[in-house]
């Protein structure tokens, strides 16, 4: 439960970034970098590993499954759209694993992203470029695209379709990843509470 936890915090957090970016184009060089690497770290000693090896990196990920999953004075109410991106990741991780010819060109393609890595720095724009592209290629065209919603004026500008992208990319990885831990569509209705419990005692060890 605890990596499923872990796993599903970072999907939240892509959500949440997602909105962030899309509606004003802004997003913290250090947020953006805790999720890209997580692309790129593909043979992890643990499921905290992927993020950095440390639970601060999936803080906001935890408040953020806590308000919406919880159903105490602090959840908030709940965002349709959060929502909606989330359930969009899951199902788009369910075509893309029935898939196997794309899914062994993920792989190959993130192996490439990895050498300009020995170039460039995670958050560049060559690199976010090129996590955009593997998104565009590989996991749109297996239909239901996320129709992400913000600023129209801030949504057409190529940096930040493009960071969408990657962030989306992002999310995919930690989609596979907490179905390899274990969670599935109905860990979300059933064990909403175990889950929502989980979160709570790891933002009480940061």
């Amino acid at each position: 439960m605890k990596d499923q936890t872990i796993t599903f915090a970072a999907i939240c957090q892509v959500a949440n970034l997602v909105q962030q970016v899309s509606r004003d184009g802004q997003i913290q060089d250090e947020e953006l970098e805790v999720l890209l690497h997580s692309i790129v770290t593909t043979s992890p000693e643990n499921t905290l590993a992927v993020y950095g090896g440390e639970l601060i990196n999936v803080k906001q990920g935890l408040q953020l499954l806590v308000n919406h999953l919880g159903d105490g004075k602090d959840s908030k109410v709940k965002d349709p759209e959060f929502t909606r991106y989330i359930i969009s990741l899951i199902n788009l991780e369910r075509r893309l694993m029935k898939q196997p010819k794309q899914l062994a060109l993920l792989g190959e393609r993130i192996e490439a992203s990895k050498r300009q890595l020995e170039h460039y720095p995670i958050t560049s724009e060559t690199l976010i470029s090129s996590f955009a592209s593997i998104y565009s290629d590989i996991i749109s065209p297996l239909g239901a695209r996320i129709q992400v919603t913000g600023e129209p004026s801030i949504l057409k500008q190529t940096v930040t379709q493009h960071k969408i992208r990657a962030l989306l990319l992002a999310g995919i990885r930690s989609t596979v990843l907490w179905r390899q831990v274990g969670g599935k569509r109905r860990t979300i209705i059933f064990s909403r509470s175990k889950l929502v419990k989980t979160a709570q005692e790891l933002l009480e060890q940061l």
